[in-house]
């Protein structure tokens, strides 16, 4: 896979920028990452060729490809150590609650304290496929949201966003990432949608971690677009920013930023005022296009979190 095609991932996800890094840090990190550690891993049916360096424990380092279990993402230097495994793993599911099913997807929230060696398994996977991401080891303060795909085997894992129990910036995704044989099918979309489906039950806004990357902007700038667009052409009547932030539970700022982009925004008498003329919005509800897979807020089953 060439570096072009990597930076078409279908997926978001919160990159730590270069500014972020004092010199030496950057310079560890690109030495750390010059070489990938593990070139492939076996997931399920599938055998993907990894992106980036992940640092697991020193024991593995010899290894060119790992084994991972798809439903409790232990992770094995053989083949037949795999088989063994999968023997006796009593896991058809990622651990935690299934707070949502519809059609053959799922998708479980699982507790990082609880689950410990679970997310830390997640952690490690993910920075195969991420760059420059500082994931969290210590995952007792996260939750995981792990979408699948369902069949009579089990649920397999397409991807996931983690989110932290308590942020005081309003945060609701830190990080989210498709897995490469799930790309290109909207799942990344979708996971974003599912985030502010959760900020809405919380009765909370919600934005994404910071800094965004590129590639992570331009996502949610897409949905953002879409969610926001569509209310403002159904709406009969004059609609605040407020307003649209409460119905969407879009931060306001990110709803200022997308409409001061689509130019559907002008700043009047010390306020802010929607403008929205009719071909200009449809103009933009297409280039936009289609929000794929979308989550259908019926079929989520679930409570915020509160600390035990």
């Amino acid at each position: 896979m060439t570096r072009h095609q990597k930076r078409k991932i279908d997926e978001t996800h919160v990159e730590e920028g270069h500014e972020d890094f004092d010199a030496a840090s950057l310079r560890e990190h690109e030495e750390f990452t010059k070489v990938k550690n593990i070139s492939k891993i076996e997931l399920g049916k599938y055998e993907i060729d990894t992106w980036y360096f992940s640092p697991f424990p020193p024991e593995y380092s010899s290894c060119d490809k790992l084994f991972f279990c798809e439903f409790c993402l232990n992770f094995l230097k053989r083949k037949e150590q795999l088989t063994r495994h999968m023997r006796k793993c009593t896991y058809k599911h990622p651990p935690g609650d299934e707070i949502y099913r519809s059609g053959s997807l799922s998708m479980f929230e699982v507790d990082g304290r609880k689950n410990k060696i679970y997310g830390q398994n997640l952690c490690y996977l993910a920075k195969l496929f991420l760059d420059h991401k500082t994931l969290y080891y210590d995952v007792d303060f996260f939750l995981f949201y792990i979408l699948c795909e369902c069949d009579d085997r089990g649920c397999h894992m397409v991807g996931y966003f983690s989110k932290e129990k308590h942020s005081e910036e309003g945060y609701n995704l830190a990080c989210i990432l498709t897995l490469p044989p799930y790309q290109r099918k909207g799942y990344g979309k979708f996971l974003i949608s599912f985030s502010y489906e959760l900020s809405k039950k919380e009765m909370k806004v919600g934005t994404p971690e910071r800094p965004l990357s590129d590639l992570g902007l331009l996502s949610y700038r897409g949905y953002w677009t879409r969610v926001l667009l569509d209310i403002i052409k159904k709406h009969r009547g004059n609609l605040s920013i407020k307003e649209l932030s409460d119905m969407t539970a879009i931060k306001t700022e990110d709803v200022i930023s997308t409409l001061q982009s689509l130019e559907l925004i002008q700043y009047r008498k010390g306020q802010h005022v929607i403008c929205a003329d009719p071909k200009l919005l449809e103009r933009h509800l297409k280039a936009a296009g289609k929000g794929g897979l979308e989550v259908d807020p019926t079929k989520l089953i679930w409570t915020p979190y509160k600390e035990q």
